[in-house]
Formats: structure tokens, C-alpha cells, sequence
């Protein structure tokens, strides 16, 4: 195999990235190795996917072992692999349907297709016409993120997202996240969906406040209302229940998920009750590649790991590990404003003297042997591996710490 190198990118790739110089070629664990033998610790996962690292043993074997029974069918029939998995979240979730994509961004366009042919189909059982029948609007929040289709880019509440792609698809409006009050006066007759992050990923590592999603449900149910939970990024293990809505005790009426679901191998899934998923009746709403044997026997062994108590308890007690590390560091430079997050999904918003400094931290600690992520210019984000050995998280928070060192040097 030819040594391709960074410079490859430029030359092969659309520009729509901008990567770091290190190409990893192996994983395993936590750890990361380029050909000349470099090895950095992952805390970045993947952008919150790799929830059990790289090459996990379990994972590998549910992969190698469908590989060599079925691929693929195509959704004229059923596959045991899906049946399997989908059985899986039925019994371990609210829900009592799923409907299985490729990505997150999937997930969340089938929800929101979802919730406006509801709306559409109840107003029309009222007796309106179906081009009178305009109960489509959707309340998003401020700073989200749910996908980059055009549908799922309009409901993220950042424009940087968005320009050059208008016009934008019609109905969709954004209030600033944790405000119920304001929530509350945009959730109206004519709303057929709130979509929600407990807890913004993209958008800065913010949790939502427990007041804030049991407000959500209440209003969704005084008007009718669907209430979604996009937990792309904080599902699966993320925050330490199977779903953060677990955590906050509140039940949405569709759940979407991805990320963590295949470990690294893409798969989305949408749940919700069987009274709502009977809207999508035949034809109406379809992919190709979902659901397809490989994702969902893989998927299936994810569920199987990330779901025993003894991972969700590993995960509450790697936070802790995460929070104390990282605020060994502030104490010595005093870098962070607010040290948040719930499980392994954490940010470190930056103080006003960094401010901006996020990316420059990030290439700094790739530099010093450590793979981390920004949340916006002002915040680093940590998502590692839900099994990460807490002595990679103490090597990794050592190599961050001379990141840090050597940025503070050079901003004095």
C-alpha cells in the first residue's frame, strides 16, 4: 500500500475538512498509532462513536461472524440481525417500534418526517383538507445540532451551518436552550415537534436542567405536541444510563440515536410507541442500507456491553476521574471557566483570556501525544471510549497538561 500522508487529503479529498497532521492506521483500546510508530491516546472517540474503543475484541467477533453469514438484503425482507437489535432497545427503552438508518442525521430526518405526518394525519382525521391541514411547526433550540441534511441543518440552531444552502425548509423555529419560558410561548397548536439534545454536544457541552425537559413534556402534552429527543451524542452508554433521558426521568415520544450504537460501525435508529410509528405506513418513508445485518449485528453486541451495569457504572466512575484531572490542571493554569458535562461527554469552557483558543488547544495536545476535541472556539470536548483504562486517562490528562503548559507559555 502506497504511504499516504496528510498531504494526500489535498490533493484526493472535497475541502469540507480540515484534519490534523496525524493519520492514525491502527487502534486498539484507547490508543492510536500512525506508520512511523506514534501512538496518541484517544479522548475525542471518534466524535463520541467509538464508545468502546478501537477494535473491541466483542465487536470484532459480531462483525467477523455476520461477515461471513449475510451482508445484505435490502428491505423487501426481514433480517435476524435487526429483529435482534431492534428487540434489544424495545425491552431496554420507552419505546415499542424502531425504525434503523445510517447515521444520526438520518435518524433525526425520519423523526421530524415523522412528527409533521402525525400532525398531518390527525388534522386530517379532523376533517380538514390535507392543504388546509398546517399543523407543521417545529420548536428547535439556539447552539444544537441534529444532522446535515437540509431538514436536520435547519433544526440546528447555528447559522454557521447554514449559509449558502437557503432556501431553508419552512416552519422551524429556535428559542434559547434552558429557556422554558420562552420554550413555552413558542409551543403552540400549530407546533407538531419540539426536538431537544438533553444535554448540546456541538453547541458547547451544555446539560439541559431537569426543570427545562420536564417543562418540555408538559407543554408538548397541554398542545399536542411531539417531543423529541435527539441523543445522537448522549446516548448509548454516553451519560452513564443506556439514555440520558433515563437520568432526567423524562420519556420522550421518539428517541433518535447513532454515534455509540456501532461502536464505529454506522448505524442510526429512531424509536418511539407503536401508536406513533403506525403514521409510517408502507412506502412512506425508507432507506436502503438501514437496518442491514452487518450494522445490526454489531449493534447488537454494542447494546449487549454497553447496557450491564458494570459499563454504566465505569463510566460514573471515569467522569469522576476526568472531573479531578481536570481540575488539577486549572488549578495550575487557570485556563477553564466551568468544567460540565455528564459521564464521559464533558467540555471545558475556556476563561475570557483564552477565549477563541479551543482549536489551538486541540492541535497543541494532539502535538503532546493526545486526541481531544473543541465544542465551538471557546470550549474543548472529551468523549472517550466508555472503557477507557483509567491509566490512559491519567497518561492523557498528563500529555494534556504540557499542552497546556506550552500554550500558557506562549500567551504570556
Amino acid at each position: 500500500m502506497p504511504a499516504y500522508t496528510r498531504a494526500t487529503f489535498d490533493q484526493v479529498m472535497v475541502p469540507n475538512y480540515a484534519p490534523g497532521a496525524f493519520l492514525p492506521v491502527t487502534g486498539k483500546g484507547s490508543r492510536l498509532k500512525d506508520r512511523s510508530g506514534r501512538v496518541l491516546i484517544d479522548f475525542a472517540g471518534g466524535i463520541a462513536v467509538n464508545s468502546l474503543g478501537h477494535c473491541h475484541p466483542a465487536v470484532v467477533k459480531a462483525l467477523e461472524r455476520q461477515a461471513r453469514r449475510l451482508w445484505h438484503v435490502a428491505n423487501f425482507c426481514a433480517n435476524e440481525p435487526a429483529l435482534e437489535l431492534a428487540s434489544k432497545l424495545v425491552a431496554k427503552t420507552f419505546a415499542e417500534r424502531v425504525f434503523f438508518c445510517n447515521s444520526g442525521a438520518e435518524a433525526n430526518e425520519a423523526a421530524l418526517k415523522l412528527a409533521r405526518r402525525v400532525a398531518s394525519d390527525r388534522e386530517i382525521a379532523k376533517g380538514k383538507r390535507p392543504d388546509v391541514a398546517k399543523r407543521h411547526g417545529i420548536v428547535a433550540f439556539t447552539n444544537a445540532f441534529h444532522g446535515r441534511t437540509l431538514f436536520t441543518v435547519t433544526a440546528t440552531g447555528q447559522k454557521k451551518y447554514l449559509e449558502g444552502y437557503g432556501p431553508l425548509p419552512a416552519g422551524i423555529r429556535h428559542v434559547p436552550y434552558n429557556d422554558l419560558a420562552a420554550a413555552k410561548a413558542a409551543i403552540t397548536n400549530r407546533t407538531c415537534a419540539v426536538i431537544v439534545e438533553p444535554m448540546q454536544g456541538e453547541g458547547g457541552v451544555t446539560p439541559a436542567t431537569k426543570a427545562f425537559l420536564k417543562g418540555l413534556r408538559k407543554r408538548c402534552d397541554e398542545t399536542g405536541a411531539l417531543l423529541v429527543f435527539d441523543e445522537v451524542q448522549t446516548g448509548a452508554g454516553r451519560t452513564g444510563a443506556l439514555y440520558a433521558y433515563m437520568k432526567f426521568g423524562v420519556t420522550p415520544d421518539i428517541l433518535t440515536t447513532a454515534k455509540g450504537l456501532g461502536a464505529g460501525f454506522p448505524i442510526g435508529a429512531m424509536l418511539t410507541t407503536a401508536k406513533l410509528a403506525k403514521h409510517f405506513t408502507v412506502g412512506s418513508h425508507g432507506t436502503t442500507f438501514g437496518g442491514n445485518p452487518l450494522a445490526c449485528a454489531v449493534g447488537s453486541a454494542v447494546v449487549d456491553l454497553i447496557a450491564s451495569r458494570k459499563v454504566l457504572a465505569g463510566v460514573d466512575k471515569r467522569h469522576a476521574a476526568f472531573v479531578k484531572g481536570l481540575e488539577r490542571i486549572n488549578a495550575k493554569y487557570g485556563v477553564f471557566r466551568e468544567i460540565r458535562g455528564m459521564g464521559l461527554l464533558l467540555g471545558c469552557e475556556l476563561v475570557p483570556a483564552h477565549a477563541g483558543k479551543a482549536k489551538d488547544l486541540v492541535a497543541l495536545a494532539e502535538k503532546h501525544g493526545v486526541m481531544l476535541l473543541q465544542a465551538g472556539p471557546d470550549v474543548l470536548r472529551f468523549a472517550p471510549s466508555l472503557v477507557i483504562p483509567l491509566a490512559d486517562v491519567k497518561e492523557g490528562l498528563n500529555r494534556l497538561g504540557k499542552a497546556v503548559a506550552e500554550h500558557c507559555a506562549a500567551t504570556r
